[in-house]
């Protein structure tokens, strides 16, 4: 890494800090990419690819190409088992230096930059006060647990005895657009992952019957339309679920209020599956506070977002929540500013 070049600390090695110091990297701009775990990827690498008969856009397959150019790239240097635990920015001949304290187990690394990228992601809801038994029923499930099944063993089966399920509920927004929580926002990826994931599994397991619990279908994807129309595999129930209770059988029962007939109804499965919604990560709320960012939530997202001070920079679900192809677009065009803001400071 060239010393003469200018710096960027990215912070995240999710898929939009990946994307974003790459680009960087390929505009001549070094790059100090600062990743909290032991690993590159973030969320996205967890992810299973949900092709049927044909590739259905899911990003799964993203990451991975990311991960092999971040790497490779000499003017990249990754920072892993690492975080960010003091900033103090100066100005030098009126260009703002960031002199940033890095904590790695228990070595202290000081490291100056030009500029700061928060791609930070987001953390996923955990629902173990919702009335669904998770972490007591072994075969209720989030929908993160059950991709990184699909991803290891290419099937699904029940924890409980390892039998292939033969119907499988899917419970919609578990943790977001809950005013009981303060979470007012749609996750946006839910449903698309959910639904894809549900097709992806009747495709490698015949007969396997998928229901889905919802508040309404969210648009995702460019091929929205194609997969709508496809949606008639499933069974799909405008009510969220009261409770979930194990039955004497080892199955999952739930109650919920139906609709079309105006009366509350119960159905059992063999799994239940929570697709719980996106929650602004511990490292952005942390990192905003360090460099003076009044925020809430994901507080990007509002109709007017809070100005970032000068040399500070957000892309991907540390911004609100997004697919995998908008934290891409996104971190594009944050290398993108930070490249003309490089330019004229």
């Amino acid at each position: 890494m060239n010393s003469s070049m200018k710096q960027v600390m990215v912070v995240g090695g999710g898929v939009s800090g990946l994307s974003a110091a790459v680009d960087l990297a390929r505009l001549g701009i070094a790059v100090e990419l600062v990743e909290n775990s032991g690993s590159l990827g973030g969320h996205a690498a967890q992810l299973s690819c949900k092709a049927t008969d044909h590739c259905v856009s899911c990003g799964a397959c993203v990451v991975e190409e990311k991960i092999r150019q971040a790497t490779g790239d000499a003017n990249i240097r990754v920072h892993l088992n690492s975080s960010v635990v003091n900033n103090n920015s100066n100005d030098v001949n009126r260009r703002k230096r960031f002199d940033v304290t890095l904590k790695q187990d228990q070595e202290m690394q000081h490291i100056e930059v030009d500029a700061v990228l928060i791609a930070s992601g987001f953390a996923p809801f955990h629902p173990a006060n919702k009335p669904y038994g998770y972490g007591r029923f072994e075969n209720v499930m989030t929908t993160l647990e059950l991709d990184l099944m699909l991803r290891k063993s290419g099937a699904v089966k029940r924890p409980s005895d390892a039998a292939f399920p033969r119907n499988m509920a899917f419970i919609q927004c578990v943790g977001s657009r809950d005013s009981s929580l303060g979470h007012l926002w749609c996750s946006k990826i839910c449903c698309g992952a959910a639904l894809r994931m549900a097709s992806c599994i009747q495709n490698r397991q015949p007969g396997m019957k998928s229901t889905f619990f919802y508040i309404d279908i969210q648009n995702f994807g460019k091929n929205f339309q194609t997969d709508y129309a496809d949606m008639h595999r499933h069974i799909l129930i405008r009510s969220i679920p009261a409770d979930v209770l194990k039955t004497a059988d080892d199955r999952l029962k739930l109650s919920y209020f139906d609709p079309d007939t105006q009366a509350y109804q119960e159905s059992i499965f063999d799994m239940v599956i929570l697709s719980v919604g996106l929650t602004p990560s511990v490292s952005t709320r942390n990192l905003a506070a360090m460099l003076n960012i009044d925020m809430y939530g994901f507080a990007y997202a509002r109709k007017t977002p809070i100005p970032l001070p000068a040399g500070v920079f957000a892309a991907g679900a540390a911004l609100e929540p997004m697919s995998i192809a908008e934290s891409v677009l996104s971190a594009g065009k944050a290398a993108s500013d930070i490249f003309h803001y490089m330019k004229t400071s």
